[in-house]
């Protein structure tokens, strides 16, 4: 991309970002009690759980520009508005967690006096709770501000949350976390999950995340001086990592699966008596992006990395003109079609696994790669910018033309996290050296 036109697209992201922030600031309603920030579009009033954490991921790494007038003229005080709303994320989802520690992925106002999840969880329905990104959007933000004081009232509730975690979502046999169903799972009809039964996936999404959240876990309780605490999630963090490792990286394909839990031996009578069901798990050999996230989160290993990377840019599979497709092309369930609920993960661009995939390229010393994938995100977002004034939830990932719902902010803010990464800002979310 020639130097004017990427210069060019990344102002006008950032005008736009910028200049359309007051939208997804939301304030409290109803049983929601604290100000909070939505993705924006058709998602007016939901709190997420992953969603919150990017946007406030990316809106921090704005958040000194609004402070100094940015591209255009912000609204003063912004800076401790964005603070203070990131901040609300956290209160609105500990606000709601129940006597057991779960917490909703989602809370909503939609006319019932609580939170659907938590309705369904005390009618004993148990569902999939908070994404492993709780812990992770607290030291984003207490790193930023340079503080974890104001989050220490919620070390119970932490404690409690990856309590509930391991009681009804951890297969001690595999040592993997599994989705209860294929409700709310971030990537919303993941072959890998979408359809099947019930405790049978342990996804490497939620696997991957997990090691960043133990990790993030770890950091809050040196903060708090809870040291031996702090022991305990690096050991379950390493634990973790040895259970990816044995059981989701495949040395055939050179990737890392999602993989089927439910294997036992099925004795009948006096049949298969002799050799058992020796093997934990069972490879769901589909290729999904997901597969890249421990480049992410810094579990795979060096020679891991160096084999993904072909697959990140090979045209037959993940390779596109604008980023990376969430399931490779060669897949017999790639699709385009326009959905919502579910949202559709099958091929279409999304710009949450561009960036996970950058940054995982800039993890491991791909800087040229890195920079294809940021040229690639500019050209998608300044595209559409350029078209229809606006931004959208996912591309087609073959035009790059938008899919659908437009207005959407969210995770789109990760272009501009990219640009500054590459020219040596350190990520939002940063553990080495910092304790």
């Amino acid at each position: 991309m020639e130097a004017e036109k990427k210069e060019r697209y990344r102002k006008t992201l950032e005008s736009f970002v910028m200049g359309h922030t007051e939208d997804v600031l939301k304030q409290p309603r109803e049983f929601i009690h604290y100000p909070f920030i939505d993705p924006g579009s058709v998602y007016d009033g939901n709190v997420w759980d992953w969603d919150t954490f990017w946007s406030v991921y990316g809106f921090l790494n704005l958040a000194d520009k609004y402070a100094k007038g940015g591209v255009n003229e912000s609204p003063a005080g912004m800076r401790e508005r964005l603070i203070e709303h990131a901040k609300g994320n956290i209160r609105n989802f500990f606000d709601h967690q129940l006597e057991d520690g779960y917490i909703p992925m989602m809370i909503e106002v939609a006319g019932w006096p609580e939170p659907y999840l938590n309705m369904k969880h005390k009618e004993g329905i148990l569902m999939n709770m908070h994404k492993p990104f709780l812990c992770s959007q607290i030291c984003l933000i207490s790193d930023y501000i340079k503080d974890y004081g104001w989050a220490e009232c919620f070390f119970e509730g932490i404690e409690k949350y990856f309590a509930c975690y391991d009681k009804n979502y951890y297969f001690e046999d595999c040592g993997l976390y599994v989705w209860c169903d294929d409700i709310m799972i971030g990537m919303d009809n993941d072959p890998a999950t979408f359809g099947r039964p019930k405790f049978s996936t342990a996804n490497i999404y939620l696997n991957s995340f997990m090691c960043v959240e133990l990790l993030a876990a770890e950091r809050i309780c040196r903060r708090f001086g809870r040291k031996e605490r702090a022991e305990y999630y690096s050991q379950k963090r390493e634990k973790l990592i040895a259970a990816i490792q044995s059981e989701c990286w495949d040395k055939r394909d050179e990737f890392f699966y999602s993989v089927d839990v439910d294997i036992r031996t099925r004795k009948f009578d006096w049949f298969h008596q002799g050799l058992g069901v020796f093997w934990k798990t069972l490879p769901i050999k589909i290729r999904v992006w997901s597969g890249f996230i421990p480049m992410y989160a810094k579990i795979a290993t060096k020679e891991q990395a160096a084999a993904m990377v072909r697959h990140i840019f090979d045209e037959k599979t993940f390779g596109s003109e604008y980023g990376l497709v969430t399931l490779a092309k060669d897949e017999k369930m790639f699709d385009l079609s326009v959905t919502n609920n579910p949202s559709n993960w099958l091929g279409p661009i999304w710009l949450v696994a561009n960036y996970v995939v950058f940054r995982g390229l800039l993890n491991y010393g791909y800087l040229k790669e890195a920079e294809i994938m940021y040229e690639r995100t500019l050209t998608l977002l300044g595209g559409d910018l350029e078209k229809t004034g606006s931004l959208h939830e996912y591309y087609n990932p073959f035009t790059g033309e938008p899919v659908m719902n437009g207005g959407f902010i969210n995770w789109n803010i990760l272009a501009l996290n990219m640009a500054e990464e590459l020219e040596g800002k350190r990520p939002m979310l940063w553990f080495e050296g910092a304790d």
